[in-house]
């Protein structure tokens, strides 16, 4: 009896932060949820871990603040992944033929970046598989659209949300570029993130030309996506 009372216990304790996350201005730390619940930080952090691996938050940046995770955003937008690789599928190829580069998708995960789709370059150096995979929020471009349009801020926030693009330029890999354009929800937060990458030697100098192809497919997705909601 005593461990079904615990057991409830922990249920809504869990569910009051949950709501405490979705329902708050700015993306809370743990400490700062921790104080609005009346929790010990141990048992919030323990009760976000929780809700973490089950992908209802995720803590984006190196400052960890919290925001609703993938599954309640994929919910909240009412497309599921596969929903989302459709409608992107005339945008990948687009910008495929336009740029000559490797084009993905990707979604923010509990872990990192994640690549739903892509289409491959016209090249023969630069081609990499990178559906499946996923890499540090920090050190890629889609991965810098999610913090600084989801709430977790990063290093170039302000220059990434005034251009509507973030790049990464020999940070994940050396003579590796990359730009990203994120695809809003109807809260302004990104949900996901078309990138371009190539190798630094052919990409970079292309920057500001491809930038403004990737941002409107980015606003046009954004719009696809809400429609189909």
């Amino acid at each position: 009896m005593a461990s079904e009372t615990t057991g409830t216990q922990a249920i809504e304790r869990a569910a009051q932060l949950l709501v405490r996350v979705v329902e708050s201005a700015e993306p809370p730390s743990i400490g700062e949820l921790s104080e609005r619940a009346g929790l010990p930080k141990s048992t919030t952090s323990r009760l976000v871990g929780a809700l973490e691996r089950q992908g209802l938050v995720q803590r984006l940046g190196e400052r960890g603040r919290l925001r609703p995770g993938p599954v309640l955003l994929r919910y909240a937008h009412r497309a599921d992944p596969q929903t989302l690789i459709e409608l992107a599928r005339p945008a990948l190829r687009r910008l495929a033929d336009a740029s000559g580069e490797t084009i993905n998708l990707a979604v923010p995960g509990a872990a990192g970046v994640e690549h739903l789709a892509q289409e491959d370059t016209a090249h023969f150096v630069g081609v990499t598989d990178w559906v499946g995979s996923r890499v540090p929020f920090e050190l890629a471009a889609n991965g810098k659209c999610f913090l600084a349009f989801g709430g977790a801020g990063c290093p170039q926030e302000d220059e990434i949300r005034r251009d509507g693009y973030a790049t990464s330029v020999d940070e994940l890999e050396v003579g590796l570029t990359a730009l990203a354009a994120p695809v809003l929800g109807a809260n302004g937060n990104a949900i996901a993130a078309l990138s371009i990458s190539g190798p630094t030697a052919r990409l970079k100098a292309r920057i500001p030309e491809l930038a403004p192809l990737l941002t409107n497919e980015a606003h046009t997705l954004s719009q696809r996506l809400r429609g189909a909601a």
